[in-house]
């Protein structure tokens, strides 16, 4: 199974358009959102090109491969827009016996995770900084953000095959790589 695993689109459709561009030339079997897809957010300026109602039409086009998750941002009235999910505070993935949280990360975040056990996987959003860091019993990975990256990231998202965690640019170009094996 192939994830592609995006946070923090902002209702930015120029952004967006391009991470729909990725899911074509990726082919994945789902897409994880881990929050923030159509509010901005007040204390963010307005990213690129804002359009959340043109955001909702992109994402509902492929709505079925769609796990999400709520982020700070998210109000009820969005899942009046999107034609998937967006309340649920986590998602629990099972990926070839590896257990995967995802969460956006105001609630629970890298230092106070959720229950689990040894070895898990925490993704999270929020921060718009990517990120991998091992802590004593779980792995924490940050795939960035589609629209406002922060601390000179990459506007990115992440695929994962099973094995490989990707970060990769808008573009496609990994830059960075981590192994679960």
């Amino acid at each position: 199974m192939k994830l592609m695993i995006a946070s923090d689109i902002h209702g930015s459709a120029y952004f967006c358009d391009k991470l729909m561009s990725r899911v074509t030339a990726e082919l994945p079997d789902k897409i994880v959102l881990l929050g923030d897809i159509l509010y901005h957010g007040p204390r963010n300026d307005l990213p690129k090109d804002y359009a959340p109602k043109k955001v909702a039409d992109y994402l509902n086009g492929v709505k079925d491969l769609i796990i999400s998750v709520r982020g700070n941002c998210e109000a009820e009235v969005d899942s009046m827009m999107l034609k998937f999910p967006v309340t649920a505070d986590y998602a629990v993935l099972f990926v070839n016996s590896q257990t995967i949280y995802a969460t956006h990360g105001h609630i629970y975040t890298e230092d106070a995770p959720l229950p689990h056990s040894h070895g898990d996987i925490f993704l999270m959003g929020h921060t718009h900084i990517p990120a991998c860091r091992a802590h004593e019993d779980y792995i924490y990975i940050n795939p960035g953000s589609v629209s406002i990256p922060k601390e000179g990231s990459h506007h990115s998202y992440m695929t994962f095959d099973g094995v490989d965690f990707l970060w990769k640019t808008l573009d496609g170009e990994e830059y960075m790589r981590y192994c679960t094996k």
